[in-house]
């Protein structure tokens, strides 16, 4: 079983589905995938922080029971514990938003197995997910690749936490996710979650930087990060172009290598959602 972690609300729907339909569909193993999705309602402080819907939640499981009917999704509700822990925090205006802080509680969930793959909404897999989830992460709390910027411009092996392979046995041994929730509480982090992780990490294992490419796609590359990026022309300036806004990557990073993910994307759209 392949276990593979998304924290978020309804808004960023469109990137957990593209995302896993292309893990499901650039991976040539019948071994079946656990979704786990973590979501809450935070509306208390945004109207548009509302978690997944019945309607969103019942496609997802259609679509990926679909490629194997042994595929299934545990939608998990997070409400009582960012209450706990975060609510009124220095991090709860993130850069992102407070969702990006709820895989802090992975370690608090019964359900949650040793091995666990957490990504972020925004990317696309180009290759077999086994390239990355098979990595052996014995002795390490996870495995991570480094951050395309920070790898130059803080120190370098800086890590992206947008991709990340817990070895959750050894996570829970360290109190890994115990102290990264202690810092969020009490400073306020440049990057939250990630500089939190940073700081309350024993032993990692570097990944190269195939498995989080946040610039580039090349045909090794195995996930492609949607992340913000650093553009030159016309001008220098940075822009954050999601895998799902199909326009925008066709004309600026003229990607058609996805194009079969994004028929099956559009039909969902239409005949589903």
């Amino acid at each position: 079983m392949v276990n593979v972690l998304f924290c978020g609300n309804e808004g960023v729907f469109d990137g957990m589905l593209t995302c896993t339909l292309s893990i499901l569909m650039r991976t040539a193993s019948d071994e079946p995938f656990n979704f786990f999705i973590f979501t809450m309602d935070l509306t208390s402080i945004d109207a548009k922080y509302t978690p997944l819907t019945n309607r969103q939640i019942k496609v997802y499981e259609d679509v990926i029971k679909s490629y194997n009917p042994e595929n299934r999704v545990s939608v998990i509700r997070i409400d009582k514990y960012y209450k706990k822990y975060f609510a009124g925090c220095p991090n709860e205006g993130a850069y992102c938003s407070p969702y990006t802080l709820i895989r802090l509680f992975a370690d608090l969930i019964p359900e949650i197995p040793d091995k666990l793959l957490y990504l972020d909404a925004d990317i696309f897999f180009n290759r077999d997910i086994h390239l990355l989830y098979d990595t052996d992460v014995t002795g390490y709390e996870y495995a991570a690749a480094r951050d395309h910027y920070g790898k130059y411009l803080l120190y370098p092996n800086y890590i992206n936490a947008g991709v990340l392979l817990f070895n959750m046995a050894e996570a829970r041994k360290t109190d890994l996710f115990k102290k990264a929730r202690w810092w969020i509480r009490k400073k306020k982090l440049v990057f939250a979650d990630q500089s939190a992780l940073i700081r309350s990490t024993t032993k990692k294992r570097m990944l190269r930087q195939r498995f989080n490419d946040q610039k580039f796609l090349h045909k090794w590359t195995v996930v492609r990060h949607f992340s913000k990026r650093l553009f030159y022309l016309p001008y220098p300036h940075t822009d954050n172009i999601k895998q799902w806004d199909i326009k925008r990557v066709h004309k600026v990073f003229k990607y058609h290598q996805f194009d079969d993910i994004y028929r099956e994307y559009l039909r969902i759209k239409k005949e589903l959602l």
